[in-house]
Order: structure tokens, then C-alpha cells, then sequence
């Protein structure tokens, strides 16, 4: 049988099967979605989000990209991101990493890959900020995981600094924001990071330490720094942006980079 003729015929057996279990199981779900999770994973296709967590149809609003990449920049990602915390209301917001991720495996490398390499550049940034604890790891396999780690944790960051976050704790205090790794040897969720609902506790992760050295922002310049405790913002009249980019750099600041005037 063709590849995607099999496709056809296993979705006519599930949804065959899911009506025998509950006549109303489509209509239920094609009402509304109410979903309590957005997941932000690899695009792997050894990591599906539905399978690996458990989860039914409406539960999980997804976004997937290659390496669980959130980036500010990223179109993409902010617009799902806005939709499922402003609109769907979404109550925990999970980065997952997987361990033995081309991307996250392409980062550490010096090849050239393409289009890609602009895409994994965040990645080669914790690899290079991280460096000094990587090479305490006696082999390959495990600084690739503990990248792996690194990566999930930074951009639990990067989503705690979104002005969409940011608007969102000051509400209310969620989404909660965590971070999980697959292992595919196991089927299981390692948990890395877990309930991050406010600037301080966004604070305290920038400078968590897993193996002795933190994960969140870069040390730019000389020795690491405890980060500067930032009172929560207080969001209006179009203040927040400016309040974000005060705070970023006082941070490159504490860590002695010079600013011009």
C-alpha cells in the first residue's frame, strides 16, 4: 500500500473507533477548543506531542519548530504564543526538548548546514556561554545531553522576557511556564524546569544551577553575576517595552559590559 494511502485508511479506523467508544466524541471537540497546555516542541518526528504526552485532541495547542526554538524575532512562534495565552487562556505554556536532537547535535558542530545555521545560532550562544562546565563532561554524549537541557531552559527564558508573558503574569500570574526533555531511549519526560509564573521566579532560573553553572542569560563578560533583583513591571500606558529593554541592560551591565552613552 502507498505510504499516504495508509495514512487515509488508519485515520477512517481511528475515527471509526473513536465514535464506537463515544458517539459524541467529534461533535464535543468540534464545538470549541479549551485546551490547558500550549506545547512548544521539536519538530522531530520521533516526538509527537499528543503520543509522547498522553494527551486528546484539544487538550495541547502545539507549535513545533526544529530544536524547540523560541525566538522574539520569530513570527511564527508569537503569534501562536499570543493566541493560546490571550485568546485560549492556556494555563501552563511547556518547552520540550529531546535528547539526541539533530539540531541542538548541528549547533555544537562547526559544519556548515544552510539556510539552518541562522536558525541553530541561539544554540551555538548557550553552547559557547556554558563552555567552561561542558568541558568538565568526561565524553560526547553527555555535554550533547546537557545541551540539550541548556537549550530548553534558555528558551524558557527567552519566552519569560515576550511582552505576551510579561502582560500575562501582570494579570494574573500564568501561564506557568516548564521545560521537559524526552528521552526516546525510554519513552519518558525528564522535568528540568517546572512552575516559572513571575519576573522573580523568572529571575531565579536565569541563574539556576543544575550542574554549577547557570543557564539563563549569557555571561558576557568576565565572572557570572547574581542577577539583579527587578522589581515585577507594572504594565500601562505603553511602558512595558521600555521597562523590558531598562532591564536587559542593567544585566549586560552587572556583568561589566560597557554601554555608551
Amino acid at each position: 500500500m502507498e505510504d499516504y494511502r495508509r495514512i487515509l485508511q488508519h485515520n477512517r479506523e481511528w475515527a471509526a473507533a473513536m465514535v464506537a467508544a463515544d458517539p459524541e466524541y467529534f461533535k464535543k471537540r468540534a464545538a470549541k477548543q479549551e485546551p490547558t497546555f500550549l506545547y512548544i516542541g521539536c519538530a522531530d518526528s520521533r516526538v509527537p506531542a499528543n503520543v509522547v504526552t498522553g494527551t486528546e485532541p484539544g487538550e495541547m495547542f502545539v507549535h513545533r519548530n526544529i530544536a524547540n526554538v523560541v525566538l522574539p524575532s520569530d513570527l511564527n512562534a508569537m503569534c501562536v504564543l499570543q493566541y493560546a495565552v490571550e485568546v485560549l487562556d492556556v494555563k501552563h505554556v511547556i518547552v520540550t526538548g529531546h535528547y539526541g536532537c539533530g539540531g541542538v547535535k548541528a549547533a555544537m558542530g562547526s559544519g556548515s548546514h544552510g539556510l539552518v545555521d541562522h536558525w541553530l545560532q541561539p544554540i551555538r550562544n548557550v553552547v559557547r556561554w556554558n563552555q567552561e562546565e561542558l568541558d568538565q563532561y568526561p565524553d560526547e554524549q553527555s555535554k550533547f545531553n546537557r545541551v540539550v537541557e541548556l537549550n530548553v531552559l534558555e528558551q524558557i527564558y527567552h519566552l519569560s522576557e515576550t511582552p505576551i508573558i510579561q502582560n500575562a503574569w501582570a494579570k494574573g500570574g500564568r501561564p506557568h511556564l516548564h521545560g521537559f526533555v524526552y528521552d526516546m531511549h525510554t519513552g519518558l519526560l525528564r522535568e528540568i524546569a517546572t512552575d516559572v509564573n513571575s519576573q522573580k521566579t523568572a529571575d531565579e532560573l536565569a541563574t539556576r544551577r543544575l550542574s554549577g553553572v547557570p543557564a539563563g542569560p549569557p555571561p558576557v563578560a568576565g565572572k557570572l553575576q547574581p542577577p539583579l533583583q527587578t522589581p515585577a513591571l507594572e504594565v500601562g500606558s505603553g511602558e512595558l517595552a521600555d521597562a523590558i529593554a531598562k532591564r536587559v541592560l542593567d544585566r549586560l551591565a552587572a556583568v561589566g559590559v560597557p554601554m555608551k552613552k
